[in-house]
């Protein structure tokens, strides 16, 4: 018996996973920029969430090839479940990496606030009022009336109150 023999179910099956693969791949591609350009996003924020979701749906390809090509499901369990813990546990822990990705893609789809949005950020500690100068992945670059650069953690604005303002700073006169 071939090789082709053998396993003929397992390649048609991976043939027609690589085909859904690029449906899927172009789909989501088209509907995040319809979404993008309906709402005035940036084009490299639209790119990053599209890199996000391309990353979600290779991963779903791998876990369906290793099921198709017969890989112990036990094995697959313990491996998945073993991620998804560590995942998870970085997910939720306030300053990780993760957490600000996540908060970034939900940025984006939720929309509250543009680049050049002035905002005033409700920390009790540490209130913040500066105009958004750009919004990337991991943070939001923000610019004060005095021209103080600060570079803010996207979950931290998830987690605070934020207003947003409508005057902008380069309508405003300085008095000092």
């Amino acid at each position: 018996m071939t090789f082709f023999q053998e396993y003929t179910r397992e390649l048609i099956a991976t043939g027609i996973l690589g085909i859904l693969l690029i449906l899927f791949r172009i789909l989501s591609t088209k509907l995040v920029r319809r979404y993008a350009k309906s709402n005035q996003t940036l084009e490299h924020r639209t790119n990053l969430v599209i890199k996000y979701i391309h990353l979600f749906i290779n991963i779903l390809v791998v876990i369906a090839l290793i099921i198709i090509w017969g890989v112990q499901t036990k094995d697959i369990f313990i491996a998945l479940s073993s991620i998804t813990t560590v995942v998870g546990v970085a997910m939720f822990a306030q300053w990780s990496i993760l957490s600000n990705i996540t908060s970034g893609v939900i940025l984006f789809f939720s929309f509250p606030f543009k680049i050049g949005d002035v905002i005033k950020i409700h920390d009790k500690d540490f209130p913040i009022e500066a105009e958004i100068e750009d919004i990337g992945a991991f943070h939001v670059y923000l610019k004060t009336i005095d021209g103080e650069k600060i570079i803010y953690p996207n979950n931290l604005l998830l987690q605070k109150g934020i207003s947003i303002l409508k005057d902008h700073f380069d309508d405003k006169e300085f008095v000092d």
